[in-house]
C-alpha cells in the first residue's frame, strides 16, 4: 500500500522561507513533484524531479524554490525562499510508480504567505 506523507506546510511572512517534506512508502518512484492549488484555481505543477535527477521548476518560482529527493530515505523536498503572497495554496506531492505509472497525490499541506 502506498503512503504519502507530506509536512512542513505553515504561515511565513512574506520574504521568508519554508521546506516541504514528502515521505513515501510502499512504491518504486520514477518520477515525483510538488504541485499547488490556489483557492479558486486549478492546480499547477511547482517542480518535479526524475529518478535521475533531472529538474523542472516552474517559471513563477524558478530561482526562488529547489526541488531535491533522498532516495535512500525516500524522501522528497522542496525548498522554498522568498515567499510571497502568491504562494499561498496547498501544496501536494506526486509520485509516479516506476513499475506500473500509475500516480499517487499527497493528503496536500497549507502553505500560507502573510505578514
Amino acid at each position: 500500500q502506498v503512503h504519502l506523507v507530506e509536512s512542513g506546510g505553515g504561515v511565513v511572512q512574506p520574504g521568508g522561507s519554508l521546506r516541504l517534506s514528502c515521505a513515501y512508502s510502499g512504491i518504486i518512484v520514477s518520477n515525483m513533484g510538488w504541485y499547488r492549488q490556489a483557492p479558486g484555481k486549478q492546480r499547477e505543477m511547482v517542480a518535479t524531479i526524475t529518478s535521475g535527477g533531472t529538474t523542472n521548476i516552474a517559471h513563477s518560482v524558478k530561482g526562488r524554490f529547489a526541488i531535491s529527493r533522498d532516495a535512500a530515505n525516500n524522501t522528497m523536498y522542496l525548498q522554498m525562499n522568498n515567499l510571497t503572497p502568491q504562494d499561498t495554496a496547498v501544496y501536494y506531492c506526486n509520485v509516479v510508480s516506476r513499475t506500473t505509472a500509475r500516480n499517487f497525490w499527497g493528503q496536500g499541506t497549507q502553505v500560507t504567505i502573510s505578514s
